[in-house]
């Protein structure tokens, strides 16, 4: 009796197990890849990114690249701390692409001006991708040769080169909880992004 029902408890575990694992997805157990893209004000690269890639799993905008702890948006803008302000991604890799992240990077914003987006000027505006993977970073350059190459990406920009920073990520500041879907909450809000080819 006792072997009895100890067969039938294995078998029920067995059979839970199996079906506990057959209905999680396989890119559930795949860890997620991060990266910083800054491309000027935040706000717009924010709502930009969320539009073009709703799989992205994780949001945050925020301050990077600089040697200043715990910068706040009063110090990051007075140009003093070296942080540019930055949209930091987490991604599943087997549903966005590091390398289309990229080529949009360099769709929705003027890559060719350094610490400048439009009326935008300092440091904290300019274009760069701060990568975490050796990966990430040969992925980077790449784009960066075949966008400076591309005949549309020449013509919007009158032959200009790019400037974008690709450097290794250092700590990642949060920003402020106002400065959070910012554009969602403030639809009207300031933004100077678009798709320029």
């Amino acid at each position: 009796m006792r072997l009895s029902f100890l067969l039938t408890r294995v078998l029920l575990l067995r059979s839970l197990s199996t079906a506990c694992v057959s209905t999680v997805p396989k890119s559930s157990f795949m860890s997620l890849e991060t990266a910083s893209f800054g491309a000027g004000c935040f706000w717009g690269t924010e709502k930009f990114f969320k539009k073009e890639f709703p799989k992205l799993k994780e949001v945050a905008v925020g301050y990077q690249g600089g040697a200043a702890e715990n910068p706040d948006y009063k110090a990051v803008c007075t140009g003093t701390t070296g942080h540019a302000e930055v949209l930091q991604v987490k991604y599943d890799p087997a549903d966005v692409k590091f390398e289309d992240l990229c080529y949009f990077f360099f769709r929705m914003h003027d890559p060719t001006t350094k610490d400048r987006q439009q009326g935008d000027v300092g440091s904290q505006y300019r274009s760069a991708i701060f990568y975490t993977t050796d990966e990430q970073k040969t992925i980077a350059e790449k784009v960066i040769a075949d966008v400076g190459a591309n005949a549309a990406f020449k013509k919007a920009y009158g032959g200009r080169s790019i400037v974008t920073q690709v450097a290794k990520a250092s700590t990642f500041y949060v920003a402020e909880d106002y400065h959070q879907k910012y554009l969602d909450e403030n639809p009207g809000g300031y933004c100077s992004h678009r798709k320029y080819w």
